[in-house]
């Protein structure tokens, strides 16, 4: 057939190349970050209106809190807010010379750690038995996650009254067998019974993502080596757990952080910090500087040294998630 007579679709000018290779060229190797310009808003009024509820929020309770913590650390308030003096870094260096800080630092590093391993080793244990229930597996899983839907709070009531030495039938238990327990009197109880409240309120989120991690190991690996004679347990510990690491590593910054910060409203219902300062952690010591002591100063250079660790540890955090892992079997 002529060149003339070759068919040309409708609203394609005359003359106009049925095959261009050049501009077909061109698209295959354009680079992607032309796709993703596309993909902004043309209006740039409409990406702040959706952007400003968020940045809002974190301008009045992130950034205007923390420029006026960093503020108060390096001054002396008067306790009725009339006078600040500058003391430069009085209140840093004073509170590190502080018995008081020093042991509250070193508590918080202990009871950190351990609700951490606690409610890893629960929750992975738990996560192990999910796979071997066959009836009310339902059940055993919405059980388990119940713990996270109470308020700090309440489950912080809940520990203080099971374990009261007065009422609680957990306390008449322990007497009955002759073992002393008043967490109100012995410090070595008070810390017990919060390590067990901040343990039974994380474990369910630990549990979630280690039945996650789980689920996501090849089927495959366990059965070849349920076939070599390797019992459960011994194909959790030499499977499993190696496959799981870098979501128990990223659990175990998120538990620390817990730890940390998210353990306030638990020591505050079952302790308040007591008996005599035996659960005043280091959270908990800002909230009693600041707003009991009226020590404003001190309290915000604490705010700044807790600040420092929680960018540490989301920096931390930030590095397990994006590590690289490749496993070789």
């Amino acid at each position: 057939m002529p060149a003339a007579d070759v068919l040309v679709p409708a609203g394609v000018p005359k003359g106009t190349p049925l095959f261009d290779g050049r501009r077909l060229f061109e698209r295959l190797t354009r680079s992607s970050e032309d796709g993703l310009k596309r993909a902004h808003f043309k209006n740039h009024w409409i990406a702040a209106a959706l952007l400003s509820p968020q940045l809002i929020i974190l301008l009045f309770f992130f950034f205007i809190p923390s420029w006026k913590a960093l503020s108060l650390a390096f001054v002396q308030v008067d306790p009725f807010g009339g006078k600040s003096l500058f003391v430069g870094w009085r209140n840093f260096t004073e509170l590190f010379a502080s018995e008081s800080y020093r042991n509250s630092a070193w508590l918080t590093f202990w009871f950190t750690i351990v609700q951490n391993i606690a409610t890893l080793a629960l929750a992975g244990a738990l996560a192990f038995a999910t796979d071997h229930i066959i009836r009310g597996r339902f059940a055993y899983r919405s059980i388990l996650l119940l713990p996270y839907a109470i308020a700090p709070v309440i489950s912080g009531a809940i520990w203080a009254y099971l374990f009261n030495p007065t009422v609680g039938p957990v306390a008449m238990g322990i007497h009955a067998m002759g073992l002393p327990w008043d967490p109100n009197l012995r410090s070595g109880d008070a810390l017990i019974l919060i390590t067990i409240s901040a343990v039974w309120k994380h474990i369910c989120y630990d549990y979630i993502f280690l039945v996650a991690a789980m689920l996501a190991v090849p089927q495959s690996l366990r059965e070849a080596a349920a076939i070599d004679g390797a019992g459960q347990l011994k194909r959790f510990f030499t499977i499993s757990l190696p496959l799981i690491t870098p979501t128990i590593m990223y659990l175990f910054i998120i538990n620390m952080v817990y730890g940390l910060f998210d353990t306030f409203p638990i020591i505050d219902a079952v302790t308040s910090g007591g008996p005599a300062g035996s659960t005043t952690t280091l959270v908990y010591k800002v909230y009693q500087d600041g707003f009991v002591m009226l020590n404003l100063g001190s309290s915000a250079a604490q705010s700044v040294i807790l600040m420092i660790l929680a960018v540490t540890f989301t920096v931390l955090q930030f590095r397990a998630m994006d590590r690289k892992v490749n496993y070789q079997v």
